[in-house]
């Protein structure tokens, strides 16, 4: 009752709008650990060098990164700022987007260091986009990728190759 009467105020406030809760403090330092191993886990896997790692982060210094880095490890208390948390989630989409379109983690990073002919790309790899140092890099492949989930674009593979459209006949409806 209590959670549909706050969405009725809401609703009665006008067009919908970030809940600032999840850039409060006590959020952030909740989720910055675990975003950050999770962070760790994903670079070792594509691997990145320490100086990709801070460039994908926002470029904080060594010595913060070490310490985020052995604070997250030992799962100890810290707060990541929203542009840091935001990197991290972009990360976080393409590898679950990469997960969702590749077969085995392997093809997937292989894809991230592959030169890539779609515009977007203009030829280089994936991961140099990612590494470049901004959010609209991280944020312009999650963005290709999650279409790509959706079928806008992607190459096709040998699944797609051998793929025969289905007939109305196919179809069965019980």
């Amino acid at each position: 009752m209590q959670h549909a009467r706050r969405r009725e105020q809401r609703e009665s406030l006008g067009p919908q709008r970030l809940d600032t809760e999840r850039f409060a403090p006590a959020s952030r330092k909740r989720l910055s650990a675990p975003a950050l191993r999770t962070f760790l886990a994903i670079a070792d896997l594509w691997g990145l060098s320490e100086e990709q790692r801070l460039l994908v982060l926002g470029y904080p210094s060594r010595s913060t990164y070490h310490n985020w880095a052995k604070q997250a490890r030992e799962h100890g208390a810290f707060t990541l700022d929203v542009d840091t948390l935001t990197r991290i989630s972009a990360v976080l989409g393409i590898h679950q987007a990469l997960g969702v379109l590749f077969a085995d983690e392997r093809a997937g990073v292989a894809w991230l260091r592959m030169p890539h002919q779609a515009p977007v790309f203009g030829g280089y790899p994936p991961l140099d986009i990612v590494t470049n140092g901004t959010q609209d890099g991280l944020m312009t492949v999650r963005r290709f990728l999650d279409g790509a989930r959706g079928g806008v674009y992607m190459q096709p593979n040998k699944l797609d190759e051998a793929f025969t459209p289905y007939e109305d006949a196919d179809i069965v409806f019980r």
